[in-house]
């Protein structure tokens, strides 16, 4: 009898605020299913701008002064952005008056995802409400109306966003990865040891997952 490969065990650190990590794992998606890679993703909460105040920046602003950027570069930074993003199936929609959201409720609201078995499709639905829909993620209302979206309760939702109950989970899950080294993100690590850095398109991460399965089974943890 031939037996079932175990799966590949993938934790990606993200923020929701971050073009590359939607990119990123558009790309790793790709790669996943055109090698037909068992696995099972687990998302990871980092914040990008932990200090961003609660009714957040607008992104022309933050972006300057963060990064230093010019107009002319924040705009081709743009259209790189969408050209990746139409790569891979993701939409991005810029506009002068989009902004920077603080997202620590954002990741309370997926820790709780996680417990319900939606953080997957929760997480999706907010790399769309921020890069495609232009939503306000600063507004635990709106954050309550993706989460239904997803099937999620929306009632429920509003109340752990109202009463921070995972508040301390989340900090320490921040913390957890900061001091395994993490700096930035995208950051998927395959199988707890081989991180991966960044966006590294289709074809770098379908050579990373045939690379993963030629490894002797004895050199891969099990989940």
């Amino acid at each position: 009898m031939t037996s079932t490969p175990p799966k590949l065990q993938i934790d990606i650190v993200s923020d929701v605020m971050c073009p590359w990590c939607v990119i990123g794992y558009q790309q790793l998606a790709a790669a996943l299913e055109a090698t037909g890679t068992p696995h099972d993703i687990r998302w990871h909460p980092f914040e990008l701008n932990p200090n961003m105040p609660p009714e957040g920046q607008n992104i022309r602003e933050h972006v300057a002064e963060k990064y230093g950027s010019t107009k002319e570069q924040s705009e081709a930074s743009r259209v790189h952005m969408t050209q990746a993003g139409a790569e891979v199936g993701f939409e991005f929609r810029y506009s002068d008056d989009k902004r920077m959201h603080n997202t620590f409720n954002t990741h309370q609201l997926l820790h709780w995802a996680e417990t319900q078995g939606r953080m997957h499709e929760l997480k999706m639905a907010l790399f769309s409400a921020h890069f495609t829909h232009g939503r306000n993620l600063s507004d635990n209302a709106v954050l309550a109306d993706v989460a239904a979206k997803t099937g999620l309760d929306r009632a429920e939702a509003l109340a752990v966003l109202a009463d921070q109950r995972f508040a301390n989970e989340v900090r320490a899950a921040e913390h957890h990865w900061i001091n395994q080294g993490i700096q930035g993100v995208p950051a998927v690590v395959f199988n707890r040891r081989h991180l991966v850095s960044g966006a590294q398109g289709v074809e770098n991460f379908t050579s990373v997952l045939n690379q993963l399965a030629a490894m002797p089974k004895d050199a891969v943890p099990a989940s």
